[in-house]
Parts: structure tokens; C-alpha cells; sequence
């Protein structure tokens, strides 16, 4: 899940008085740009990956294998964006922005990386495929929104394609974990049975199981908070656009 666009209608009318309180300084937002661009560039080298092993194979089938480094790295890179707003340097909820970059890193490493039978689903390439455009359009907004430069066509993908990127990827992010349940409970992964000394059980089983369950609630509140985004940023446009 993607974090929250920082909002570019701030900049020209408060941009002065939040730099003179809480803004950012200049290593701040030097470092932030530097981030990035990294990121950006890293997303782009995993959507190369992911062209260059569909045209080599001529099949989708499999394609997780060739950018599985890449992915694990810079997904899990963005543990970084909870140490952003932590210290400040970036005006976003620590919880909400850490409950978005964990849910990605738990599916990268606790489901993806540990059950290897479910590598080979369809369902991995739907939400990678979706996370990598995601992410190229996010850190690309977030780049020149820093530079001040924010190119109106990087604005519109950013509050755009998440209409079709967002359900794309929750139903590979879900249809993956499904995949996995019967492994994980044939396995007992993760799991911890009684009797041991410290009186404790976990079943991973049931645990990802309740994961599931929260997207129901969860998925339409941040897709429709996305849309109500939308409109605040674009809707002005589109509705000159439309007079015009």
C-alpha cells in the first residue's frame, strides 16, 4: 500500500512560515531528494527486470525470480519513510505511513520470501507489477514536489492510476497469502506450540488468516480517502477544463 501524496496545494501559500517552523532544512530536503531518486531509480531497475524477463521468456510465468533481489532490497528501503516522519523531516502520520510500508515488508519477507511455493503464482507479478508502478509515479511526485518542479502529468498519475493499481494490488497481496495458507499450516511456519516454558502459542496460520480479514475494512478507507484526494487536487482542473 502506497503512503499518502504529500500535498503540493501547501507549498505556495504556507510554503514561507512552515520553513521558518517545522519545514524541513536544506540537509533534510537535500537527503530526502537524494532518497528519492534512489528509489525512484530502484523501482525503474526492477520494471527493466520485469521487461527484459517477460521478452526473454516470452512468458509472465515465473518473472518474480528475476527481480526478487531488487524487490526485497528497495521494498524493504522503504522502512526508512517511518524514520522520515519520526524525526519530522516529513509532514506524515508515523503510524498510518508505518502500517502501509510494514504491510508491504511483512508480504515480501514473512509471506513471499518464506513460503517459496507461492513464488511461482500469478499473484506475486499482479501486486509487484502494481507496487513497481506504484512506486516509480510515488518517489518520482515526491522528487519534484521537492524540487518545487512538480511536473502536472506526474500529478495526475500519482491521484490517477492508484483507481486501478490499488485494487490490482491488494487482490495479488491477497490472492498470495490464500496461496500460502495451506503450506504454512502444513509446515506449522512461524507457529509455536504448547507446552513450551514460556506457556505461549501462536498459530501463523490463523494470524494470516486474520490479516486477510482486515483488508475488508481497512482497503475501502484508504481507497476512498485516495479518491477523496483526488478530487481535492485535480477536481479544480478537471472542472476548468471541462468549462473551457
Amino acid at each position: 500500500m502506497s503512503a499518502p501524496a504529500m500535498g503540493t496545494s501547501r507549498t505556495a501559500h504556507s510554503d514561507s512560515s512552515n520553513k521558518r517552523k517545522k519545514g524541513p532544512g536544506t540537509l533534510a530536503i537535500a537527503y530526502l531528494v537524494i532518497y528519492n531518486v534512489v528509489m525512484t531509480a530502484g523501482w525503474l531497475v526492477i520494471a527493466v527486470g520485469l521487461v527484459r524477463a517477460y521478452l526473454a521468456r516470452g512468458s509472465y510465468h515465473g518473472l518474480y525470480y528475476s527481480i526478487e533481489k531488487p524487490l526485497k532490497f528497495f521494498q524493504t528501503g522503504a522502512l526508512l519513510e517511518i524514520l522520515h516522519c519520526a524525526v519530522g523531516i516529513v509532514p506524515s502520520s508515523v503510524v498510518l505511513t508505518g502500517f502501509q510500508v510494514l504491510s508491504r515488508v511483512f508480504l515480501t519477507w514473512a509471506v513471499t520470501h518464506s513460503v517459496r511455493e507461492v513464488q511461482s503464482e500469478d499473484s506475486v507479478l499482479l501486486f509487484v507489477v502494481a507496487w513497481t508502478v506504484t512506486e516509480i509515479i510515488r518517489y518520482s511526485f515526491y522528487t519534484f514536489s521537492l524540487l518545487n518542479h512538480l511536473p502536472y502529468l506526474i500529478k495526475w498519475a500519482r491521484y490517477t492510476f492508484f483507481i486501478v493499481l490499488y485494487p490490482m494490488g491488494v487482490a495479488g497481496e491477497l490472492l498470495t497469502i490464500y496461496a500460502a495458507l495451506p503450506y504454512v499450516q502444513k509446515t506449522g511456519l512461524y507457529s509455536i506450540t504448547l507446552p513450551n516454558k514460556y506457556n505461549f502459542s501462536f498459530d501463523y496460520h490463523t494470524f494470516l488468516i486474520l490479516i486477510m480479514i482486515s483488508y475488508i475494512p481497512l482497503f475501502p478507507q484508504l481507497y476512498f480517502h485516495m479518491m477523496r484526494q483526488r478530487k481535492k487536487v485535480l477536481g479544480h482542473v478537471e472542472e476548468y477544463s471541462k468549462v473551457e
